[in-house]
């Protein structure tokens, strides 16, 4: 019979329950899972950050901070948390009327709305109301995520056209500069994003064992390597992310003043219910395929 102590610590650390189902091959398959998310995680960090107004390498820290704790106490054997496209969305479009994107003050907010939205999760978690997903309509997520979408599309114009205009604002307004400078559009750089997304919608649709973004980061930057080779890189004038910091970001604090709360708080629960919606959703979806038994309540603390 498990100590007390023991026994506490299987409840505030899940993954101790199922340690014994651990061997040499679901190691072995858990190592390949692991280099293939990390693979993975290296363009869609890049592209997530950017997606939400940060600086590239917080993308990377998004994906690895998240995954292991959620890991550690979430409750799914197979749910890999981190950043997710309408999550960055949700950001971007709470924090860019107040704050240019990428300057220290929008990080600074973005450190205050991620705050508020791991307390509010934590503390649905620990009042048992991980139920309350099940109330949030199907169509409620779709139209969200087409809403998402919409709003990705037009934040990422402006780097597919290889025009540079003022952030920030709302969306109509991010439009109107785009068809400002639409005349100055770079065609080199709009080549390269036809070619990586054809490719990568190509290989999700004829090449399905091979992760598709991988694809389309390779034969993106393949294609603007041969250009750069053929005309040259003053003529082509296409944008690198460049290297990335081999370094930590610098440690600042959230804004926790009471304006500030009040104006993110409404964000904030949106993020909150949207993340754990796709968080339980898609750890039920996994659970039907394994047969485990999913604890809803305790996924809303590990996130």
């Amino acid at each position: 019979m498990a100590s007390v102590p023991e026994r506490w610590l299987r409840i505030l650390l899940p993954s101790l329950r199922w340690r014994s189902r651990v061997n040499r091959t679901t190691l072995k398959l858990d190592l390949i899972a692991g280099l293939t998310g990390a693979a993975l995680m290296l363009p869609q960090g890049v592209a997530f950050a950017t997606i939400a107004g940060m600086p590239p390498q917080y993308g990377l820290y998004a994906g690895m901070i998240p995954a292991i704790i959620a890991a550690l106490f979430g409750s799914s054997w197979h749910l890999v948390s981190g950043p997710t496209t309408a999550a960055s969305v949700v950001l971007f479009s709470a924090l860019s009327p107040h704050a240019l994107p990428g300057s220290s003050e929008y990080i600074q907010l973005a450190l205050t709305l991620t705050l508020m939205v791991g307390l509010f999760q934590l503390v649905m978690g620990l009042a048992r109301m991980g139920a309350l997903v099940n109330f949030i309509s199907h169509t409620v997520v779709i139209g969200f995520t087409a809403g998402a979408a919409l709003l990705i599309a037009v934040s990422q114009l402006p780097h597919l056209l290889g025009v540079a205009i003022a952030r920030g604002g709302y969306t109509y307004e991010t439009l109107l500069r785009i068809g400002e400078r639409l005349p100055d559009s770079n065609g080199y750089t709009l080549a390269v994003g036809i070619v990586t997304l054809l490719s990568g919608l190509l290989s999700k649709r004829y090449w399905s064992g091979v992760p598709y973004m991988l694809t389309a980061m390779v034969a993106g930057s393949v294609f603007a390597l041969v250009l750069d080779s053929i005309v040259g890189k003053a003529t082509t004038a296409i944008s690198m992310v460049g290297a990335l910091p081999a370094m930590l970001p610098p440690l600042s604090a959230p804004e926790v003043s009471f304006s500030v709360i009040k104006t993110l708080a409404p964000a904030a629960v949106a993020m909150t219910l949207l993340a754990l919606t796709e968080a339980v959703s898609i750890a039920r979806s996994l659970a039907i395929h394994s047969g485990q038994k999913l604890d809803g309540n305790q996924e809303f603390i590990g996130q």
